[in-house]
């Protein structure tokens, strides 16, 4: 692609020629009208001007002598020294009303008859275009006309506008000159603020702080800084994922590794049966961290596109529960469901509830006792909407509850990641929301969760 500067160039002398070039025609056809009128007032006078003089009171020889001193002065138009090089393309003609001519210069047309029709006429005559002005004299006898040849008002014309285009060529070419330094001068901001990004280190991930600043730029560089910013988040989300995968999995990578070591040293059947046993379950455990690793860095940036739609809360939290009961009678425990009659329409992201919720009910079963009931409810409270997960284990250590919500702290259960509860607090977190964790009196926890309605 070309340069800005080129383009922005080409594109205004282009409507620079085009708007003179409107403009040369319009003063080509303004000049020409104005011209003719001109002309034609200058016909008119000059046939005033020869009817004062046929008029003078002179008898019959000096009226004769007089025609002859015209005839013969006018024949001589263009041969002098001292003349005009239109002379010979002006003429006039004066007849008596019985068509004897009395006047005639040799560069006027020669006419075969007297013309008749007074005032201004275009007519052709061996070859050349005339423009004629007759005036009739009744009282005196006498037709004058006056005329010159069209192509004298073309030649002034044509004169004119080379006058005009020849200096607009030569503006021209120092205007290109001029514009194409202002248009330099004028992106010269934009040239800076590429100089400084490409003097920028590689792994340089600061704010571009670049003043002053022109008001067109500025939305560019609060774009490049907004992507700039979200590319750090990014790469410390993805630094903060593998630093919690290498973590997490560094310890039970080692205990696997005892275990398969154990079970290919056993003595008999029975040891070897126990190691396997303790290897299959270290390996479900590292499954579950696994996906509980990719559950949260496929979630994390999705809540921060906040790209939310209408929700219908109870329609989500009855379908997750639909897919959770058929396992939740498999680990032996009772689901129970209750919705309280009412609106649950919001505004919010479906996927990430459901994940959620999946999360506080999988935490739930990880730690009730068995035929243990898991009870799910959602309730209208306090101008929000409340998701309530309980179960019947041995609830939490006030000191811990705190805690609870931090990524790889499990409290209680060997096969617990440790990122169920960490991942609930950050989807309510981006979601507007809160999540609490709270003993019950007759024993086991509650996980409320509260949406804001977004109205």
């Amino acid at each position: 692609m070309s340069s800005l500067r080129r383009r922005t160039l080409w594109r205004v002398m282009l409507l620079l020629l085009i708007g003179t070039g409107l403009l040369t025609l319009y003063n080509y056809r303004d000049s020409g009208k104005e011209i003719a009128e001109v002309y034609d007032a200058h016909l008119a006078q000059n046939a005033r001007l020869l009817q004062g003089v046929m008029k003078m009171p002179l008898d019959d020889v000096e009226q004769r002598a007089l025609y002859a001193a015209f005839n013969d002065a006018l024949s001589q138009a263009g041969q002098h020294r001292v003349g005009h090089p239109y002379e010979n393309k002006l003429g006039f003609q004066v007849w008596r009303d019985s068509g004897q001519i009395l006047v005639h210069t040799p560069s006027a047309p020669s006419f075969t008859r007297p013309l008749t029709k007074p005032g201004f006429a275009n007519f052709r005559v061996d070859g050349q275009e005339w423009r004629g002005f007759l005036l009739p004299v009744p009282e005196d006898h006498l037709l004058i006309w006056v005329g010159e040849r069209n192509d004298v008002r073309g030649d002034l014309v044509d004169r004119i506008v080379r006058h005009t285009l020849l200096p607009f060529m030569i503006g021209s070419l120092a205007l290109v000159a001029l514009v194409w330094l202002a248009i330099g001068w004028g992106l010269q901001p934009l040239q800076n603020m590429a100089r400084v990004i490409r003097a920028r280190h590689a792994e340089s991930l600061e704010p571009l702080q670049l003043v002053p600043l022109p008001k067109e730029l500025e939305p560019m560089q609060a774009a490049l800084n907004r992507l700039l910013g979200q590319i750090e988040t990014l790469l410390k989300r993805e630094h903060r994922f593998i630093a919690d995968a290498a973590h997490e999995m560094r310890t039970p990578l080692a205990i696997l590794r005892l275990h398969a070591q154990n079970a290919q040293n056993a003595s008999n059947e029975a040891e070897r049966q126990e190691a396997l046993g303790f290897l299959i379950g270290g390996v479900d455990r590292l499954s579950r961290v696994v996906n509980q690793l990719l559950t949260m860095a496929r979630i994390e940036p999705m809540l921060s596109q906040r790209q939310w739609t209408p929700v219908d809360l109870a329609s989500v939290v009855t379908d997750t529960m639909a897919e959770l009961t058929p396992w939740i009678l498999r680990q032996g425990m009772e689901p129970a469901l209750e919705i309280t009659p009412g609106d649950y329409h919001i505004n919010s992201d479906a996927g990430a509830i459901g994940i959620a919720l999946q999360n506080l009910v999988t935490n739930a079963v990880n730690f009730s006792p068995p035929r243990g009931l898991i009870r799910v409810t959602l309730q209208p409270r306090d101008g929000q909407l409340e998701l309530m997960v309980e179960d019947q284990g041995p609830g939490i250590d006030e000191a811990k509850i705190e805690r609870a919500f931090q990524r790889f702290v499990s409290e209680g259960h060997q096969n617990g990641a440790g990122l169920g509860l960490s991942i609930v607090a950050m989807i309510m977190e981006r979601l507007g929301g809160n999540v609490r964790l709270q003993n019950k009196p007759g024993g086991g926890l509650q996980a409320r969760l509260r949406l804001p309605r977004n109205d």
